[in-house]
Parts: C-alpha cells; sequence; structure tokens
C-alpha cells in the first residue's frame, strides 16, 4: 500500500501512519460547498448524502496521482457535469473506482471512497419523488407528499449539483 502521507515529518519513511489527504481534502471542499448553500441542515441525512456524492465527485475526478483537490474554481464545471441530472453518475462512479483499484491498489483514499459508494448506494431513503413529477409541464412542481424509497445518491447528487450551482 502506497500511502499518500503519514503522520509526522511528511514522507513515507519511517512506516507511519497512511493518512487519506486526498478523500479528506474531497470531503473538506464538500463539507465548504454545501454549508455556503445552506440547503439543507448539516448533520442530516439529506446533507450527509449529498457530502458523499460530492466528495465522490471531487475525489473521483481528479487523476490518481494528482493534487487533492486540485483548483476548486477550475474543476467546478467538471463537477457540475458529472452531477448533472442527465448523466449516469452512478456508472461512472463504480468505473472510477474500478479504474483506481485497478491502478494503485489499496490505498487509504480508495478505502474511504468506496465506503461512502458502498453508503450511498445501500441506504435507501424515503423521500420526495423528484422524477414523479404530475402533468406535462417540465415547469411543474414536485408534489413534496408524494414519496417514494430511493438509494440515498438519488438525494444527495441533486443536492450536490445544485449546491455547486449556488457556490
Amino acid at each position: 500500500m502506497r500511502p499518500e502521507s503519514t503522520n509526522g515529518a511528511g514522507g513515507t519513511s519511517g512506516g507511519g501512519l497512511a493518512v487519506p489527504m486526498a478523500w479528506l481534502c474531497a470531503e473538506y471542499l464538500a463539507d465548504e460547498v454545501l454549508r455556503a448553500a445552506a440547503l439543507v441542515a448539516p448533520g442530516s441525512l439529506e446533507y450527509r448524502a449529498g457530502l458523499q456524492a460530492l466528495a465522490l465527485t471531487v475525489h473521483l475526478s481528479e487523476e490518481p496521482d494528482g493534487p487533492a483537490g486540485g483548483r476548486p474554481a477550475g474543476r467546478i464545471d467538471d463537477w457540475l457535469h458529472h452531477t448533472a441530472y442527465d448523466r449516469p453518475w452512478p456508472p461512472w462512479v463504480e468505473e472510477r473506482l474500478a479504474a483506481r483499484r485497478t491502478d494503485g491498489g489499496d490505498s487509504p483514499d480508495l478505502a474511504l471512497a468506496e465506503t461512502a459508494w458502498r453508503h450511498l448506494r445501500d441506504t435507501w431513503v424515503l423521500a420526495a419523488d423528484l422524477d414523479g413529477r404530475t402533468g406535462d409541464d417540465p415547469g411543474c412542481p414536485v408534489d413534496e407528499e408524494e414519496r417514494i424509497w430511493l438509494p440515498a445518491w438519488k438525494l444527495g447528487l441533486p443536492l450536490a449539483h445544485l449546491s455547486l450551482h449556488l457556490r
């Protein structure tokens, strides 16, 4: 396992604890974006889903050996592209995780990213049916009383996308 960094003086010598810096930077940036947008309360299930979806998008958009977090202002368009409603986000996440497993093996960043994806994919929430608009008018509002069970990523991804727009 090749650590991103270690606790201590910074190098990989000395057998220090591997620190998942790329993942932690992605998660921090996602938290800042979601807090600034103030669409949902921090700590809520919706917030956690948005945080994990955006952190995964930020982390997986970077090259495996690239800088942690990159240049956020220059990357927002890329993140918006991946989180857009018409994009196949789950297959993109699966492909990027598989590529990371093949390229880098078991890094601490990969382990945290895979855990986040597992939580988003396997946790189901009861939420408004964002796909079940009534009427043919695309401007017709979502009936928030109509609730369905859906995977957490389907709740977190639109929140992440909208938060990026409001940044």
